[in-house]
Formats: structure tokens, C-alpha cells, sequence
């Protein structure tokens, strides 16, 4: 029996690559599911369809991450559909590319919103009760460009930035309660939307010399999940692109 199985987890962006390709991990594990997502409802929904046929357990949960107030009315809603959450996974996330001269107020606004400001909304709408069970999981899903800046914008890159210092602030004060929190940096990955269709002019930047892969990230946050005493960090799946 998987140590996570029977837990409750919200994956946002579970619509896309990595999100589906983590969700679909989780339900193997005997994990119950919320598939969070934005704009692809069909997509989640079938995925939850997919789950469900398989044996596990699946909803699809949407909300519009931009305004202030949906990340803790989502949490709220996949607790009392599903109860108490023990895993939340921070993956929604928006990247619309721009060159720093052309970076407006509303794409830094809607950066930030989406990709810090809505995920420290969901754990802290989250983290008291998994305090209260001393036992919770909260990975948030950053990128290589919170390292190198990366090539979607500035904006993108100091959105992702942000969830390092929360990974950091909040680790540290929940390590005794149970709780981990740790964060992964992606880069490039094929089987997403972020960069469809040009992986053969992207995989000349990465030592690998290719796209990571879905899976692979997946993989990689299945372990950190089921590890309860690794918390505080940040973990790289780029490549070589950022050796530290």
C-alpha cells in the first residue's frame, strides 16, 4: 500500500502536461483526486472520466486563479466535496512571452496573481488542517527561470522566483507539524502548452539536448511527495541548464 493512498490532493493546472501526467501518478498511488483547472474544463473532465474508469478516484474543480478570492473558495470547495486536504499541489501557472520592453502592468499584475500570489492563497488556505492531522504536503511547481530568468519574460521569471521564499518561509515553520514543502524547476518541457511545436529549436539550448518530458517531472514530484522528512527545497529538472 503507497503511503499517500487515501490522501486528498489538489493539483491546479491538472488540464495540462504535467499536471495530468502527476495526477494520473497520484491515482495510482490510491491518492483522491480534485483536478484543478482554468480554461481546458473538457480536459480535466476527461482525465477525472479516465480515473474514475480506472479504478481511482477523480473530480474536476475550476476556478479563475486571477481574482483574489479563488484560491482558498477552491480548497474550500474540494473539502467539502472530497474532505480534508492532505496534498496540495501549486502547478497553475500562466506564461505569456514577452521581451522586457513590451512587459505591461497587466502582464506583470496577472503573473504575479496566478503564479505566486494564487498558490500562497491555496496553502494557506490549506495548511491549518493538515497542522491540525500532522501530516501535509505542499510542492509548488516553479521553473529553471527563477534561476536563470529564462526566456518567457521577466515577469514569469520573478513570479516563479517568489515561490523559492515562500518554499523557504514556510518549510521551515511547518517542519515539526508534519507538513513538507518543497518546490520543483522544470525547464522546457515538450508536452505542454507553453512551448508546442518548437522543441527542435529549444533543445539546442539544453545540455540533454532535448525536451524533458511530462513524466519525467511527474516522477520526480511523486518522490518528493511520498518522502515526509525531505522539506525546503528546490529541486531542478532542466537538462543541465542550471548545474548547482
Amino acid at each position: 500500500m503507497n503511503a499517500l493512498a487515501g490522501r486528498v490532493a489538489l493539483v491546479t493546472g491538472a488540464s495540462g502536461g504535467i499536471g495530468g501526467a502527476l495526477a494520473r501518478r497520484l491515482a495510482t498511488a490510491g491518492v483522491r483526486l480534485a483536478l484543478g483547472y482554468a480554461g481546458h474544463r473538457e480536459a480535466a473532465e476527461a482525465l477525472a472520466v479516465e480515473i474514475r474508469r480506472a479504478g481511482g478516484e477523480a473530480i474536476a474543480s475550476g476556478a479563475d486563479l486571477s481574482r483574489a478570492e479563488s484560491p482558498a473558495a477552491q480548497v474550500a470547495e474540494v473539502q467539502q466535496r472530497l474532505g480534508q486536504l492532505d496534498i496540495l499541489v501549486a502547478n497553475a501557472g500562466v506564461a505569456d512571452r514577452r521581451e522586457w520592453p513590451d512587459v505591461t502592468i497587466a502582464d506583470f499584475d496577472r503573473a504575479l496573481a496566478v503564479n505566486l500570489r494564487a498558490p500562497v492563497l491555496a496553502a494557506q488556505a490549506a495548511l491549518p488542517g493538515m497542522v491540525e492531522r500532522k501530516f501535509g504536503r505542499v510542492l509548488f511547481v516553479s521553473s529553471v527561470a527563477a534561476f536563470t530568468g529564462g526566456i518567457v519574460g521577466p515577469h514569469y521569471a520573478a513570479s516563479k522566483a517568489g515561490l523559492h521564499a515562500i518554499t523557504a518561509f514556510l518549510s521551515r515553520r511547518l517542519a515539526r507539524e508534519g507538513v513538507t514543502v518543497n518546490a520543483i524547476a522544470p525547464a522546457l518541457i515538450e508536452d505542454t502548452r507553453m512551448f508546442a511545436g518548437q522543441a527542435s529549436q529549444l533543445a539546442a539550448m539544453i545540455p540533454a539536448g532535448r525536451l524533458g518530458r511530462s513524466d519525467e517531472v511527474a516522477a520526480l514530484a511523486m518522490a518528493i511527495l511520498e518522502n515526509g522528512y525531505m522539506t525546503g527545497q528546490v529541486v531542478g529538472i532542466d537538462g543541465g541548464m542550471h548545474p548547482r
